[in-house]
């Protein structure tokens, strides 16, 4: 069989929501025995191509072939028979399920599980590929790291030649990260086809063969291995970007916010920030670092007053905010940029211009009495647009026009648009492009260089590292440790992980030993 019909190639793939077309005529091939990293940036069409691959969506034009036999998967369950699987970025795994629960669903021979040969499956694959995981544990109980190696085992126990990687890095530690990248390069070496879906040039460059970008939908271009950070950023984005962060050392001011023993529990009472405590000072950024789903987003919620604190005390700038009201603690000057602005901080059917009020409509200047000055809102908004550069052509223009990296610079606009003593920015950038990243980076620094006291929430490390004076690491609700910015990453990863510092460095500093002893 010849080079051009061997391994999985995608021909012209399109595929349209309403008259959005995030894929548009995309051409892509993967061959045996390779890692094939599909770089771009968030809503770039990256997970949406792939689930046409996977047989989640089906598409509009072009058509998929296999060994050069042309395929159609009107399900999954067609690709994963035709030898494709899947590690989503949002686990397809049953909580109340055990692993081999979960590995053998979908795949039931008949009436009749077979339980004992499951399990055996499930011992064999994670010796095989070193992925340890218990049959019998149910995946609530395991850790996110531990439940996406089930996700890995699934794609595997079907014997798929072909396996999709979509984001998978994103809920682990570093440490997690360099496990994933060894069995992903075990895979390889076994001659499977890999598609490793990310926006992370770092990891881009440490494991791919051949990187392909695609950009509003597009195919825009080709990368080898080697290409440094920026010039892979610049095919992403379409221009030059600048990926430092231009920090002068900060200017700690006194004290502004103090947080002692604060515990907070769910909406079913259990407890998910555990007596932590905490300063942050005017003309600092503390960074909150640690996987997702930590405590880190309901921490955050009670700094605002959006969730009921069980215990302990906020005290910000002298006065106590312990128990006000999400509005109180507006007027007392802090500043929120919500994790998830489409439910919590941006409103797609009002206008650029209301979006940029949210917070003031009803106080001067917005406001004459009962009634709202429309002009003093929109002279209010052609100014922010100008200024914080949102591209739109019209601010009565609705919020849902927007993309993500513009809609982001719409709340940071409506925030930074008055005096705080308290910025509060958690997952600033997620969803955001490349080239407005280095622009929120900036107007965050700026608000710490005029005294606020910035506390940042990211899962982002490389994010922690570069804006970070001090950094805050949480692991199950508690603080683990309060560290300096320049942190070793390996430590910062252990860190996550539940290790205390003191521990974590020893650590680091034994494998260090180790190392050079291999190298000697």
């Amino acid at each position: 069989m010849s080079a051009q019909t061997t391994g999985l190639q995608l021909k012209a793939i399109t595929k349209k929501f309403g008259s959005f077309v995030a894929n548009d005529a995309v051409d892509l091939d993967v061959r045996p025995g390779e890692i094939h990293c599909l770089l771009g940036e968030n809503g770039a069409g990256k997970s949406t191509l792939m689930n046409v691959l996977y047989g989640l969506y089906q598409p509009d034009g072009g058509e998929i072939t296999i060994d050069g036999s042309r395929q159609h998967f009107a399900n999954p369950k067609q690709a994963m028979a035709a030898g494709i699987g899947m590690v989503h970025q949002h686990f397809m795994l049953v909580d109340v399920f055990t692993v081999a629960e979960n590995m053998i669903l979908g795949r039931e021979p008949g009436l009749v599980v077979d339980m004992k040969a499951a399990r055996t499956r499930v011992q064999e694959l994670s010796a095989r590929y070193n992925l340890p995981v218990d049959p019998d544990a149910t995946i609530e109980a395991l850790p996110v790291g531990i439940q996406q190696r089930v996700e890995i085992l699934k794609a595997l126990a079907n014997d798929a030649k072909f396996l999709i990687f979509d984001e998978p890095t994103a809920v682990l530690t570093p440490q997690e990260i360099d496990e994933l990248m060894i069995v992903m390069q075990k895979l390889r070496d076994e001659g499977k086809g890999i598609v490793f879906i990310t926006h992370k040039l770092r990891e881009v460059r440490a494991i791919a063969d051949r990187i392909t970008v695609l950009r509003r939908g597009k195919i825009v271009g080709s990368a080898e291995p080697g290409a440094s950070e920026a010039e892979l950023a610049e095919l992403m984005v379409g221009r030059a970007v600048d990926l430092s962060v231009d920090k002068a050392p900060a200017r700690v001011g006194e004290v502004r916010l103090r947080v002692a023993d604060l515990s907070v529990a769910n909406p079913i009472g259990a407890v998910v920030v555990d007596s932590i405590s905490f300063d942050v000072a005017g003309g600092e950024i503390l960074c909150i670092a640690g996987v997702q789903g930590n405590g880190q987003s309901e921490l955050a919620d009670a700094l605002l007053g959006n969730t009921p604190v069980v215990s302990g005390s906020i005290n910000l700038d002298g006065a106590d905010i312990t128990h006000a009201k999400p509005r109180e603690t507006i007027l007392a000057g802090v500043g929120f940029v919500p994790e998830d602005r489409q439910h919590d901080g941006f409103i797609g059917s009002f206008t650029i211009a209301e979006n940029l009020v949210l917070n003031r409509f009803d106080r001067p200047p917005f406001a004459k009495g009962l009634s709202l000055d429309l002009a003093a809102i929109h002279a209010n908004a052609e100014q922010l647009r100008d200024e914080f550069d949102i591209r739109t052509p019209d601010v009565t223009n609705r919020g849902s026009s927007l993309s993500g990296g513009n809609a982001q610079k719409v709340v940071l606009a409506r925030e930074l648009s008055r005096e705080l003593s308290l910025l509060i920015a958690s997952q600033p950038t997620r969803g955001v492009y490349v080239g407005a990243i280095e622009f929120l980076h900036k107007r965050i620094v700026e608000e710490r260089d005029k005294g606020t006291a910035v506390i940042l929430v990211s899962t982002e490390l490389e994010e922690v590292e570069a804006l970070a004076d001090r950094v805050l690491v949480m692991y199950r609700g508690k603080v683990v440790g309060i560290v300096a910015s320049d942190t070793p990453r390996d430590v910062m990863g252990l860190m996550m992980a539940g290790i205390p510092y003191a521990e974590a460095l020893a650590v680091s500093q034994a494998d260090d030993a180790s190392a050079g002893k291999d190298h000697s």
